[in-house]
């Protein structure tokens, strides 16, 4: 069975790891450390095809201890069980070093069953994880390793290892040549977002599918390239890290009013198809966000959803992109968040005290005998609409909630009731 390009020309020694050179490049922390040969437990975080199993595989090599490997989506206790067995035989006399790959689908006992071990040093345990780690990993595990964050190869670094891999293939194969063009190589590099592995695996597609001509060259062009990854890859999981990101970055960039990044990463979301999410943050948007500084944006953004909602994809784009860029160039008011979240705050940490008795509901037989309604002030019989009187509880009398904005419909405002509460005042 023929090994695929990416996993036969794996990397042996870090200097050939393409990007993450953060953590891997000389002198950084994972060059130290395997300089050192005290190999510690160790959590690679970060999205696929970007060098956590290549380096793992690196250390294991470089290590004195007998190497295990485990995939958490196939493994369950019983594998861990039987690596634990060789601890005491000749073959763990020095240790092991035991790699689990995706440990964010190991429960938590399977990931606990693994922490005597750790502890006493038998078992030196490298995972990889998608996932955030301080989301999925059992805390105990996490106390006890270094977390190192694997990011997206740069398009620069992608371009190495493409170049290394025709040099290579060049170089052994006898019958043939490989002649990348440079346009389709941009594409390829492109079109793999960052994953290295994606990157080879279009390129191998495009060498082995394509006939070689009569001077026994396989030429990629553009063409081939575009036919050999098909759709660029997004990185985005319903569950995972890549969902909240986008979702966070969206919001903050129609918050900070960047129409242009608001585009693209409303762009990212129609590009995964997920309508709900986007039509669920909008709508929050118009009221955290834009709030009483536009208070019609949330009638038109409801329109716009409901729009959406009915025509789905890919008509759905044009009203969702006429709510992003309504959203992202309004004047902007978060005074209503902060005001809700003010007066909830004073219900978990004060004794806030009874509702004021002339404000109590009346519209019963005997509410008068309880005294509910009485004295209340009916604020339509007197001048502008309004009467000053108690409404807050006596315990939290004077509290203030609400702040108006700087913009200027919530200052219109509140110019208005300042000259109404002061034109009332002159009456008493």
């Amino acid at each position: 069975m023929r090994k695929p390009l990416a996993d036969k020309l794996r990397p042996n020694e870090l200097n050939e790891v393409v990007g993450q050179k953060h953590i891997l490049g000389n002198g950084k922390i994972l060059d130290r450390i395997l300089k050192s040969g005290r190999i510690t437990n160790m959590i690679f975080y970060g999205p696929p095809g970007v060098g956590k199993t290549t380096v793992a595989n690196i250390i294991a090599e470089k290590s004195n201890k007998k190497f295990y490997k485990l995939n958490a989506t196939n493994s369950n206790l019983k594998d861990i069980q039987q690596i634990v067995s060789t601890l005491d035989t000749f073959e763990g006399i020095n240790g092991i070093l035991l790699y689990l790959d995706e440990i964010q689908n190991f429960n938590k006992k399977q990931q606990q069953s693994l922490l005597e071990f750790i502890e006493d040093g038998r078992i030196t345990l490298i995972s990889s994880t998608t996932e955030n780690p301080y989301h999925y990993i059992f805390k105990a595990i996490l106390s006890r390793s270094t977390i190192f964050e694997f990011k997206p190869v740069e398009k620069e670094d992608v371009e190495i290892a493409i170049d290394r891999v025709v040099k290579i293939i060049n170089k052994e194969e006898e019958n043939i040549s490989i002649e990348l063009k440079q346009k389709a190589k941009e594409y390829i590099v492109s079109a793999s977002n960052g994953d290295v592995r994606k990157a080879i695996n279009a390129l191998e597609i495009a060498i082995y599918s394509t006939p070689p001509n009569e001077n026994y060259s396989v030429i990629i062009d553009l063409d081939i390239a575009k036919d050999s990854t098909q759709t660029k890859v997004i990185a985005y999981d319903m569950l995972g890290d890549s969902h909240y990101d986008i979702l966070s970055a969206f919001q903050k960039s129609i918050r900070g009013s960047d129409v242009d990044a608001s585009l693209h990463y409303l762009a990212r979301l129609i590009k995964a198809g997920d309508l709900i999410s986007i039509c669920r943050r909008i709508l929050v948007i118009a009221s955290e966000d834009i709030g009483l500084a536009y208070p019609n944006a949330i009638t038109m953004v409801k329109s716009c959803v409901d729009s959406s909602m009915m025509l789905g994809f890919p008509e759905a784009r044009i009203p969702l992109a006429e709510a992003v860029v309504l959203l992202a160039t309004s004047p902007k008011s978060n005074s209503i968040v902060i005001a809700i979240d003010r007066a909830l705050d004073d219900l978990e940490k004060k004794e806030v005290g009874d509702i004021p008795i002339h404000i109590k509901d009346a519209h019963y037989s005997g509410a008068k005998n309880l005294n509910r309604g009485v004295g209340y002030k009916y604020p339509h019989n007197y001048k502008n609409n309004y009467v000053e009187q108690q409404y807050l509880p006596k315990n939290i009398k004077g509290s203030v909630y609400y702040e108006y904005g700087n913009n200027k419909m919530e200052r219109a405002s509140k110019e208005y009731w300042h000259k109404i509460k002061v034109d009332n005042s002159s009456l008493i």
